[in-house]
């Protein structure tokens, strides 16, 4: 049985992966697409579900935070074919300690916020037992002449 191969215009596969037409026309002039996009009559762009599926891949890595030159390098080595699992393993490995690291730092962000949110409840919460400063100066800054002010930010 021959495979049938979808057709798919460049409006229907800005609607299934979310970019904009713009950045369909971006990603296939980057070299970012893993086989090169068809033309139909008329010189139309045609996409197959293979393109929409590696576009998947392609918007999940840009959103992790992967520069295009890292992601279009990964194309390069997947256009290749075998033989280079190492290389795109050490790409992929790259990425993923600086998407850690990001995690990390995000997950910093993420305890202040709530700390605050919970400054912010304790204050506007008139039966709580606690009265939390919204921010103090650390112990050593306080010398005994200096009074302690409670800073709302």
């Amino acid at each position: 049985m021959a495979e049938v191969t979808t057709s798919l215009s460049i409006g229907q596969v800005a609607e299934r992966t979310g970019l904009s037409v713009h950045a369909l026309r971006f990603y296939e002039h980057e070299g970012l697409f893993v086989n090169p996009v068809r033309r139909g009559p008329g010189g139309r762009r045609l996409y197959s579900q293979d393109d929409v599926d590696w576009l998947t891949v392609c918007i999940i890595l840009r959103a992790s935070g992967m520069p295009l030159p890292a992601l279009r390098r990964y194309a390069d080595l997947v256009r290749e074919g075998a033989g280079n699992a190492e290389e795109r393993l050490t790409l992929l490995r790259e990425h993923e300690a600086q998407v850690t690291a990001q995690i990390g730092r995000l997950t910093e962000c993420l305890d202040l916020i709530r700390f605050k949110v919970g400054v912010y409840e304790d204050l506007l919460d008139p039966g709580s037992p606690t009265a939390r400063q919204c921010h103090a100066p650390s112990p050593s800054a306080v010398n005994e002449e200096t009074p302690t002010t409670s800073v709302s930010f």
